[in-house]
């Protein structure tokens, strides 16, 4: 049985339902100052008010609630908390000894600024402890106007090593800073010795693009991921082509973005010893009863640790996978570069997979007899992974049919199902939805209903209502027609190092090339670096800093597009531009990044072209602003390697054939991304390429 320990915790809680005045040792780096590993805050999602109290009943220290107020949340279909609804959750959480913390973590525009303040002025007043946010601007805006607001940068923002997350505190005021999930245990203790309370992601969903910078929904179905309307692409059917458009993949399944549910409890320990401040447990999008039970698995693994007293991972992984999961990976904590095409997707299902509870044993009339080596009871739903009888016909699909239990069993004990599917003896059995853990939520949500109830809360005022919809053509400078405002001419980018010198044999004014192109063929580039401009990755990891300040020394200008690289610019005394992911939406977010020494402002393409000009003649007098003209735009990079997808690889990635050969990924919608692999191992998909005479962008995201 693997267990887990880790030396020195202090104890935190009691429990799977915690009473009212429950002791909370103290989080943050203030506590971890004399050498006991205290235990992280455990915080937990709350999309709905129920799901807030499914939270504090299986003991959260903290949850974290988007507001019902559209364009401000990263959630956008998430109900949100009402105003009414928030005073009550602040009240029912602090006589609980928790805290409750406010998102507003989509990308604003400059005209929906003064509404994101004043949601969070009424959000202070209904009680809320802290923000989450990930815009640059509205950040400043909140430092600004609500001074005693207490600051969380959000995933969304990009924080991926440790210059990010100092940058953050020192020029955002950030009290705590929530690391990219891509991250190694490793690297996150790296983070932590800033001293910044740092926020880290134990368990649920993962984005496949790096800190959820997706261009991909807006490009395909005007549905803004940084907006919190993504349209999830990663979970849809894909096939890997060739130029010709012949298949490449060779996996059992065609999800090939879709990578399993994060699962953090056997990094518990060192995550403990790594001095992370929170831990993070995703899913606003969730039920309460998923909320109950995760959440309630891993207070009893923190409670286990502080108490020095033994507990079965084995038997908690078991107890979480009775709640929606795609599979688990923990790939990412352990620093599994190689592992992670095997280890970390998901290729045949982006749905909930439930944890394994048996095997078929023989099959009979419309049943089948299930050899059970997990417990279930009556009410549950068992899925069945089918093995196809022998005789069945070739063209008979592989389906997963789902069928109900109706008795209550022991594991080592043999049930019959209702099954009217063939399928044959060896096909596993999951159980995907679990009658106990609803029976369990439902009463515990009663009793915090009750708690709820009887609270005194004083009335707060309704949160501001959105605006109506800016025609198109309004920007935040008045009536600004599309190109009536002129922005900052692009560089012109090239691919490959012998046309980079022809353009400046030919005296073109600005070359300039992707960061990541530069490790095929560095000898024929390193000599054009001072003539250069460079746009450095989305990704600034720790690995990637030494290559990254070499740039930033070397090149005629860069790029950056991490906070971590604006960190570093700063530290070098370097003038530098920033481009999506680092995102300047708004007037406000263009002060901080010209404050923290930006030259030039590269917009994202989601601004429609009317906002960008807005945007430019409102900001004039700060820096140019304009939007790079790149061969192909870039809409997400991601850790993962597409290319694993036509099998086992050696882990060469500098000099993998595979690389060497264009690769697309095809939509259901027969839509075609070119995907490109650096010698990291590094996936990068781009939109299709546009005529010149193009317009830009594609139109403006759906709020």
């Amino acid at each position: 049985m693997e267990v887990m320990s880790v030396a020195s915790c202090e104890h935190r809680g009691q429990g799977a339902e915690v009473p009212a005045g429950r002791l909370q040792a103290p989080s943050g780096a203030g506590a971890r100052a004399a050498g006991a590993a205290r235990l992280p805050e455990l915080l937990a999602p709350a999309g709905s008010f129920e799901a807030l109290l499914a939270a504090l009943a299986a003991g959260a220290d903290a949850v974290y609630a988007g507001l019902a107020a559209p364009g401000l949340d990263a959630r956008a279909a998430a109900p949100g908390l009402t105003a009414a609804e928030l005073a009550r959750a602040c009240a029912l959480a602090h006589a609980r000894g928790a805290r409750v913390y406010v998102t507003l973590n989509a990308l604003v525009y400059t005209a929906e600024l003064d509404r994101a303040v004043a949601c969070a002025r009424a959000a202070m007043t209904a009680g809320a402890d802290a923000f989450i946010v990930a815009d640059l601007g509205l950040a400043s805006r909140l430092a600004c106007d609500l001074p005693a607001a207490e600051l969380h940068l959000s995933t969304q923002a990009g924080a991926q090593a440790a210059p990010a997350v100092a940058w953050a505190a020192r020029e955002l005021g950030c009290s705590r800073v929530t690391v990219a999930r891509e991250l190694s245990v490793a690297e996150i203790a790296r983070a932590c010795a800033t001293g910044v309370e740092v926020e880290a992601f134990c368990h649920g969903a993962i984005c496949i693009c790096y800190s959820g910078a997706c261009g991909l929904s807006a490009h395909a179905r005007g549905r803004s991921a940084m907006r919190g309307d993504c349209t999830q692409p990663c979970r849809q059917p894909w096939a890997l082509t060739d130029a010709s458009g012949a298949p490449c993949a060779r996996t059992a399944g065609d999800k090939l973005l879709c990578p399993k549910d994060y699962l953090g409890l056997r990094a518990l320990p060192a995550l403990v010893r790594a001095g992370v401040g929170a831990l993070k447990i995703e899913g606003r999008m969730k039920n309460p009863d998923y909320v109950y039970n995760v959440v309630g698995a891993y207070r009893a693994a923190l409670d286990a640790l502080a108490a020095g007293e033994e507990i079965s991972v084995d038997a908690l992984i078991e107890r979480v996978g009775r709640s929606f999961n795609r599979g688990f990976t923990d790939a990412y904590p352990r620093g599994d570069r190689a592992g992670t095409g095997r280890a970390l997707m998901s290729f045949e299902r982006s749905c909930n997979q439930g944890v394994p509870v048996g095997t078929v044993v023989a099959r009979g009339h419309r049943q089948v007899t299930v050899e059970l080596t997990a417990d279930v009871a009556a009410g549950d739903t068992l899925e069945i992974h089918t093995v196809l009888p022998a005789d069945a016909a070739a063209d008979v699909p592989r389906r997963w049919p789902l069928v109900p239990c109706t008795v209550d069993a022991r594991a080592g004990e043999r049930v019959e199902v209702a099954c009217k599917r063939r399928v044959a003896p060896g096909s596993a059995v999951y159980l995907t939805a679990s009658a106990a853990v609803r029976a369990r939520s439902d009463a515990a949500l009663a009793r915090l209903a009750a708690e709820a109830a009887a609270l005194a809360v004083p009335a707060v005022p309704e949160l501001p209502e959105a605006p109506a919809a800016a025609p198109e053509g309004t920007g935040a400078a008045g009536e600004v027609r599309a190109g009536r405002v002129p922005l900052a001419v692009s560089p012109r980018f090239t691919r490959t190092a012998a046309a980079a010198a022809r353009l400046l044999e030919a005296g073109t004014a600005e070359v300039a090339v992707e960061a990541w192109r530069l490790m095929d063929g560095a000898s024929a580039w390193e000599p054009m670096l001072p003539r250069l401009t460079v746009l450095l990755d989305a990704v600034f990891r720790e690995g990637d800093e030494g290559r990254c300040r070499n740039l930033v020394r070397t090149a005629r200008r860069v790029i950056c597009r991490n906070l971590g690289e604006v960190a570093l610019c700063q530290a070098e005394g370097v003038r530098f531009d920033v481009a999506a992911p680092v995102y300047a939406e708004n007037e406000a977010a263009v002060g901080v990044l010209v404050r923290a020494g930006a030259a030039r402002i590269w917009l994202s393409d989601e601004l429609s072209a009317a906002e960008a000009a807005g945007l430019a003649a409102a900001v004039a007098p700060l820096a140019p602003v304009g939007r790079l003209a790149l061969p192909a735009a870039e809409l997400m990079v991601m850790e993962h390697c597409v290319l694993t997808a036509e099998g086992p690889c050696d882990q060469a990635c500098a000099t993998c054939r595979r690389r060497a050969e264009e690769r697309f990924l095809v939509g259901a919608d027969g839509a075609r991304y070119a995907v490109a692999t650096d010698a990291l191992g590094r996936s990068r998909i781009f939109a299709p390429a546009l005529p010149a005479d193009s317009p830009r962008p594609l139109g403006r995201p759906a709020r």
